[in-house]
Formats: C-alpha cells, structure tokens, sequence
C-alpha cells in the first residue's frame, strides 16, 4: 500500500484556500561563468540527476473516495521533468525590482494538486550576467524526514558537479479505488475514530481540521504568558488577496557579530532587533499610531533538540521535524535601537534558557545546506498556531559561510519566500550565506503596497544600531 499522508501533512492540504497557498518558495542568484554558465539543459541535468535522492517528488497526492482515509503518497507514472523546471527571462534591463515582480506572480499561483506539488523556474536576463532559481515546494511536501526540499540537494561545495547515482526510476502503477476503499475500511476498523475525523477534516471543518494541526506542529515553547493575550492591532491583520508582492533586502553578516560582541547577545537576538526598527519607522512612515509601549508579535520558528540529540552526521540528510515556535513582542514602541536589543535579547533568552535550541553551528552541519527544508519547517510549525495570538512569521535559518554551487555556477545569494497565514499580510524570512544576511518580504498585494519601503528600512535600522553599538 502507498505510504498515507500523516495528519500533519494532510492538514496542509485541506486549509489551502486561494489567498493562502500552502507553498514554501526560494529565490537562488546565480553568477553565470564559463562556458555559457548555468542554462536550462544544465538545471534539468542536474534535477535530473538528484532527483533520487528527493524520491517525494515524482509522487503526487491522491484521494480516497469519500474521503474515508487521508490521502496516500503515489508515483507520478506520467512524471515529466519539463512540467516541473520551467524556463523563464526578464526583459531588459533585468533588475532585481523586475526579478521580484516576477517571484511575487510565480508565488501567487497555487501548485496543481494532480501532480508533483512544487516547481522550480529557470530565470535568465538578470543585469550583471547572472541567473535565478526560483522555487515553489508544497508544504505537504517537506517533513525534514522523509522528505526535504529539492534546494537542498542540487548544490555542490565546489564547481565540479559531484557524480549522481545511476538509476533507473520505474514508477509503481496507482492503487485502484476499491483497494484505497478497503485500505481505508481497514484502518476504521482498527481506529474507529479516525475515519469520522478524516471526513470532518477534508469536507472543511476548519475546527477539527485547526485542531488537529495545532495538536501535531509542535509544542509552544516557555510563551504562555504571551499566548494568553490577544496580537495587538497592526497594519499586518487584515483580510487578504490572492496577489503577493516580494521584495528584498541585502546586509553584511559581519555587522551582526559586531553587534553581538559589543552587547552579549546572539545573531538571532541582533536580526529581530533590526527588523523591530524596520516595522516601527515602516509604521511611522504610513502615520500610524506607535506610543511607547507599543508592540508588534513574532511567531519565531527555531530549531530545537528532539527526544534524542542532533545527529553529528552530514550525511544522514534527515533534519527531523525539530522545529518550534515561539512568540516575541517586538519592541516597535521603543525609540532606542539599544533598548530594543535588549527587550529583545530578554525575551529570546526566556526562551532559550531550556537549552534545547539548536546552534548554528549544528545546523549547518546537518544535512548540508539545510536552509530551505527548515524554512519550510519553520513555516510548517507556525502553520499551527492560532493566527489571533501573533502578527507576522519571522524565519531566520543559518547558512554555510562558504560559497556553493550548481551545475558549476556559483550562488551569490538565497532569499526565502515564507507563505502568509490566513489574516496575515507579512512575513520575513531570512538566510545567511557565504558572508550575508538576505532577506525575502513575502507581503498581500493589495494591504502591502509599500513593502519595497520597508526592506528599504531594513539598512537604515541596522545602520542605527551599529551606531549605538560604538
């Protein structure tokens, strides 16, 4: 029998809707070198090539009749490699305004349900001689497990492409109907319940549907005092469209551990910091009401210890479902960018002081470069909180400090695409790499017409932060 979807993953399938596609995304630069650099029969080469190692994504999703089960895992046996890497170019001047434009239009669209649930795009005529890799990856797809995002396997530490495994991929026919149906009276009769919960779940009752996310994405960690309140009232909660807009921002690690070193508190504690003073000058920019004890929450997806340790291997490719959210009060209110830091640091420690966060370190020791699987992760967890308890998603996942590659190409940059929440017109995420912190601003198009205004804000705040640090 195909392996059946967990409850989790399930659940990510039944709440998508059309303004909340469930897709976690990626933006990857690419400097073109040699002989014609990386091209479109080089990334479908490569994909290719890796895609045994990411069995999950030759398999689609199919129902069983009447819904009396979750649905189960089958191969694709029409999978077409071309569907699934796309091409793509930008007219001239080929800005990076121009390549967000087209990132924000790609991410509105849902994936098709009778395939493989992602996408990656090809996109060429950047300025500068370089190409874009754009992802789109269900989060149904990415467990951490037995899955992980596709991202993570078709780099390379050098420009020489490491030898793929030779395969010969024959795909196992679908089950028919009655056999999902027998399959499905089965498990009723060894757990009777579930089958009523199944049909609840996928008719669309959102109740049973939350309830059993929320029971299954992970455990809110030391924020019960915060959760007991209600998110204060922001620009960020409204209804929201099917249209995105993407834009985003590019800043120097370096200047974070500087930061880190004149106050004793971590990179993590200095990024929220920065994107508190971004919100509050963005907030002041369109007039709003900011008093000094105002406040913006974060959902903060971090990476935790499991009931074992993390493995120590790089080679187990296995991240595990190790991921938690928790709930900060950014300090918007507060007009001293050094006071922020602390606030900050304050409420990151109360969090932290269990010690079962995960360095940066370990991450990206694990799995190699893991950023886009624990993207989707961290996406995943805070997919289960209740969307009245907090105002936007900050993901702030550590990269290797060192340059990777693809089909020889080298990666400039990797900015992620984090999906919003219904009721939610913002969220950031963040990655650094090879001496960067690069920042995607996934926002509504319709409540978030300034969001290129508040990525620009982003430098400012560190810059002021920087300062005060002297």
């Amino acid at each position: 029998m195909p392996p059946r979807l967990s409850a989790l993953d399930a659940s990510f399938l039944y709440l998508e809707q059309s303004t909340t596609p469930m897709h976690v995304g990626g933006v990857a630069v690419f400097k073109r070198s040699g002989k014609g650099g990386l091209d479109y029969e080089k990334l479908v080469g490569l994909v290719e090539q890796r895609l045994s190692l990411v069995p999950r994504y030759r398999q689609k999703v199919r129902h069983v009749p009447g819904n009396l089960a979750r649905p189960v895992w089958v191969d694709d046996t029409e999978f077409d490699v071309a569907y699934h890497v796309r091409r793509s170019a930008l007219p001239r001047p080929g800005t990076d305004e121009q390549l967000c434009e087209l990132v924000a239009r790609l991410m509105s669209r849902p994936l098709d349900h009778t395939r493989p649930l992602w996408e990656m795009y090809l996109v060429e005529g950047l300025e500068k001689n370089r190409v874009a890799v754009v992802t789109k990856t269900h989060q149904a797809m990415v467990d951490g497990i037995s899955a992980i995002d596709l991202s993570q396997v078709i780099l390379d530490v050098s420009p020489d492409t490491r030898p793929g495994v030779e395969e010969v991929w024959m795909p196992r026919p679908e089950p028919s109907d009655l056999r999902l149906i027998a399959e499905a009276v089965s498990d009723a009769v060894s757990r009777p319940g579930e089958i009523v919960d199944n049909v609840r779940s996928a008719t669309g009752d959102a109740v049973a549907t939350a309830t059993k996310l929320a029971g299954m994405a992970g455990k809110l960690v030391t924020m019960a005092r915060t959760a007991s309140r209600p998110a204060p009232g922001t620009p960020l909660n409204v209804h929201i469209s099917t249209q995105r807009r993407f834009t985003i921002a590019r800043t120097d690690l370096e200047a974070y551990r500087r930061i880190r070193a004149a106050h004793g508190c971590t990179v993590n504690d200095a990024v929220l910091s920065v994107v508190s003073g971004a919100l509050r000058n963005w907030l002041l920019s369109r007039g709003e009401p900011v008093t000094s004890g105002a406040t913006v929450r974060a959902m903060v997806p971090m990476s935790v210890r499991g009931e074992a340790d993390v493995p120590s291997s790089a080679t187990s490719g296995s991240l595990g479902n190790r991921v938690s959210s928790f709930l900060v009060d950014l300090p918007v209110g507060e007009p001293s960018p050094v006071v922020r830091l602390h606030h900050v640091t304050h409420a990151m420690r109360e969090h932290t002081s269990t010690g079962r966060n995960v360095g940066a370190d370990t991450l990206v020791r694990i799995g190699g470069f893991a950023p886009p699987t624990l993207h989707a992760l961290g996406a995943r967890a805070a997919s289960g909180i209740s969307r009245r308890i907090f105002n936007l998603v900050v993901t702030n996942v550590p990269g290797p400090q060192f340059p990777l590659y693809a089909a020889g190409a080298r990666m400039l940059e990797m900015f992620p695409v984090v999906p919003l929440a219904k009721g939610q017109a913002l969220a950031i995420g963040l990655t650094s790499y090879d001496g960067g912190v690069y920042y995607g601003f996934n926002g509504d198009r319709d409540a978030m017409p300034d969001v290129d205004v508040l990525a620009g804000l982003v430098d400012e705040a560190l810059d002021e932060l920087l300062a005060a640090s002297r």
